[in-house]
């Protein structure tokens, strides 16, 4: 009978047993309940296959997380961008930053072998069956993250790519250790999450700001509730490879429900954070805060009776949260009119100007109120006042207030040319 690696028969096995192909009742594996031509099957359709390149290598990679991953980092480049997005520089960072985590994750797995080898949802991975060895993975995260920093350097900016390799740093040498330590890995592991639209917005401004800030921080507290809710679903699995996850010392799951609640709460206010940066207009506010209650909702019910069912529901609408999160972002954003030197971006609400009020002449400021440029303009005391901007950026603003003193001054100018060519006219003598 082919099977493979003999080593790998007890896994086969157990999975066969998982699969109903052998009988769960049987003592040993010899038993005349045991189905040879069964196993024969599962054995070749699933272990003996011919190298698949394409194949080994999106599992290595983990595929969908890396593709997630990109995601995000597509997400905070385009609401770091201005007007007109570069799609071509967006094109190089998606593919710098997919390099990047999948030599992350690459790693990951070669760390995770023998854990692996125990876990019914990772067991067939390239690695724990033997179809790619430890040093061709090895030249793949080399290649991957080698390529992947080389592009967001070369491509984008020198920022971009150490937030790269940071993550690189994090992912692999910090959290996947930290699995089997400590449950505190999950916190880690949302910091490692929380960069990639970090890395999209310095890819499309050249610099963080607060923007990237709270982006950073709604990518942090998404990643609570849905890897919590995963945590629960997959327990025995975890426990069998020898992961310390939240509900290996929360048995009864009230511990991780209450920290899916509170991550939950924290997103709330996050849209109205992004509305105060000017990184987003109003609307996205009101929908963070109800994406933020929904999936809060799901987080509730799962600390009412934590189960299979409720942690489920809560890990699906978490796959829902964050493509809706990101398309409200792209919808709401503010673009940024030169990303170079991206103070001086169009402003929507919040900016004011102090000034002096003697400085603007009543017309002017009819003009500006009547424009939409002006939306307010208060007395602070001692003659001076505060504008505040609805529109335009600073730097027209200000170039429009001194245009206003300098015809003021001009206007005084001519005020007093006037008076000397009248007492001239009077007396027949320059003043």
């Amino acid at each position: 009978m082919a099977c493979g690696s003999a080593r790998l028969v007890p896994n086969f096995l157990g999975q066969m047993a998982r699969n109903g192909l052998l009988c769960k009742h049987t003592s040993n594996y010899t038993s005349n309940k045991f189905d040879f031509n069964s196993m024969y099957r599962f054995c070749t359709t699933t272990t003996t296959k011919a190298f698949n390149p394409f194949r080994e290598y999106k599992l290595l990679s983990k595929f969908k997380l890396s593709a997630l991953v990109t995601f995000t980092a597509s997400g905070g480049f385009i609401a770091a961008s201005g007007e007109e997005i570069d799609w071509m520089k967006l094109f190089w960072t998606n593919l710098g930053t997919f390099g990047a985590a999948a030599c992350a994750n690459t790693l990951n797995q070669l760390y995770e072998v023998k854990n692996d080898k125990v876990m019914t949802r990772t067991w067939n991975r390239s690695l724990p069956s033997g179809r790619v060895g430890r040093l061709h993975a090895s030249l793949f995260a080399f290649v991957c993250g080698i390529g992947g920093i080389y592009i967001l350097n070369k491509e984008t900016n020198p920022l971009t790519a150490m937030l790269g390799l940071t993550n690189i740093i994090l992912y692999a040498g910090v959290y996947t250790p930290l699995k089997q330590v400590t449950i505190w890995n999950t916190w880690v592991g949302a910091i490692v999450g929380a960069i990639p639209p970090m890395m999209g917005w310095a890819a499309a401004s050249g610099d963080l700001d607060a923007g990237a800030a709270v982006l950073a921080a709604a990518l942090f507290s998404w990643q609570m509730p849905h890897f919590l809710s995963l945590a629960w679903l997959c327990k025995d699995d975890y426990l069998r490879g020898g992961f310390r996850m939240m509900p290996f010392v929360d048995p009864a799951g009230r511990r991780t429900a209450i920290a899916a609640v509170r991550h939950c709460i924290y997103l709330i206010p996050l849209g109205y954070l992004a509305y105060l940066v000017d990184a987003a207009t109003e609307p996205f506010a009101w929908e963070t805060a109800i994406l933020s209650a929904g999936m809060g909702v799901r987080a509730v019910q799962f600390l009412q009776k934590p189960s299979q069912n409720s942690a489920r529901s809560l890990f699906r609408i978490s796959l829902i949260y964050l493509p809706v999160l990101m398309a409200c972002l792209i919808a709401h954003r503010v673009p940024r009119s030169d990303v170079e030197a991206h103070r001086d971006h169009p402003r929507c609400y919040a900016h004011s100007l102090s000034f002096s009020l003697d400085c603007l002449r009543p017309d002017r400021l009819a003009e500006a109120f009547e424009s939409g440029v002006v939306s307010r303009i208060w007395d602070c005391g001692s003659g001076d006042g505060r504008l505040a901007v609805k529109s335009g950026s600073r730097a027209q603003v200000e170039a429009a207030i001194e245009s206003q003193v300098e015809a003021q001054i001009m206007a005084e100018d001519e005020m007093v040319a006037a008076v000397a060519a009248a007492t001239t006219a009077m007396t027949g003598r320059s003043p």
